[in-house]
């Protein structure tokens, strides 16, 4: 009788938790509720678990991965973490174990999708071979955009976070340029070699299981870009135009849902300085073989400097 008493309580304890999760990321929870009011909780607490991930967004960092999860967020049979897990590249993390993993992710119902957003995952060694190990029918997104508007983005990021905190900082020309000679080694370059790191997941993943979001495109169009996700992940056509509104303040598009309507925070789309022309150009030059790899390898092109 007490295992039975406890087993009730922990149930009526994670019905409500389910439902603000499901109410704050603005789902349709269809029967769920109607269900919850009438006391069917046995039958709903039987349907309702934590599952992995059947969707990974791996990358690229300040690609636009944020905005692409809200987005995604927007269909009623997807549930996603709101947090970054990082437990495929950070390996205190992921020596905790699959349970662990699992608990980081919300609750959702038999019909829901997970998704999970980490873009480190896209360029740390071990992530792939983690991801495979777990599951080999994992579905990929990966949004890339222009690789050299990627590096200003990443070095904005810094940028921002030293003037918040008061630090000395170096512009971005005394960075990318040493000796005449653009530098390679900076780690929001080598994040930018898209086809280095893509590499190591078609090791462990064919092609067709990873979907190329075009992240340029997503901020003008980004209806187009989520039919394109929806279509992949093999959901019901959901998403629709009247979700987007641009914003003319931010300069982006911002979410409609549920009679309300959120932006992403103030950190997501910040200007970024102003660039000397022909810094940017020997950016672009450095990247142009390396684009093309990366072309030739996922087999379509963008339109990248």
């Amino acid at each position: 009788m007490s295992l039975l008493l406890t087993g009730v309580l922990m149930l009526l304890l994670e019905v409500p938790l389910f439902l603000s999760k499901a109410r704050d990321s603005g789902f349709r929870l269809q029967g769920v509720e109607v269900a919850a009011r009438r006391k069917n909780l046995p039958a709903l607490g039987a349907d309702a678990t934590r599952k992995v991930p059947q969707a990974i967004i791996i990358g690229v960092r300040k690609g636009g991965t944020r905005a692409l999860l809200e987005m995604l967020n927007l269909h009623p049979d997807v549930v996603v973490a709101r947090a970054e897990v990082h437990f495929f590249d950070w390996d205190e993390n992921y020596r905790k174990g699959l349970d662990w993993y699992r608990q980081q992710m919300p609750v959702s119902l038999p019909q829901q999708l997970t998704v999970e957003k980490t873009p480190g995952y896209f360029t740390a060694p071990n992530a792939a071979e983690r991801v495979h190990a777990l599951s080999n029918s994992t579905r990929l997104l990966l949004i890339v955009r222009d690789p050299a508007e990627r590096v200003i983005s990443d070095y904005t990021q810094v940028l921002y976070n030293r003037k918040e905190r008061h630090k000395r900082y170096q512009p971005i020309e005394e960075i990318l340029v040493r000796n005449g000679k653009l530098n390679g080694k900076y780690k929001a370059v080598q994040r930018s070699l898209y086809h280095v790191h893509m590499e190591g997941w078609l090791r462990q993943f064919p092609l067709h299981q990873i979907h190329l979001v075009d992240g340029d495109v997503l901020v003008k169009d980004p209806l187009s870009q989520l039919q394109e996700v929806e279509r992949f992940l093999q959901l019901p056509p959901h998403i629709k135009a009247s979700n987007f509104f641009f914003n003319h303040t931010k300069g982006f598009y911002c979410l409609h849902t549920v009679g309300r309507e959120r932006c992403l925070d103030q950190s997501k789309g910040r200007p970024h300085p102003s660039v000397n022309q022909t810094v940017l150009h020997q950016l672009c030059r450095y990247f142009s073989e390396h684009n093309k790899n990366f072309f030739r390898m996922v087999g379509r092109t963008f339109n990248w400097c």
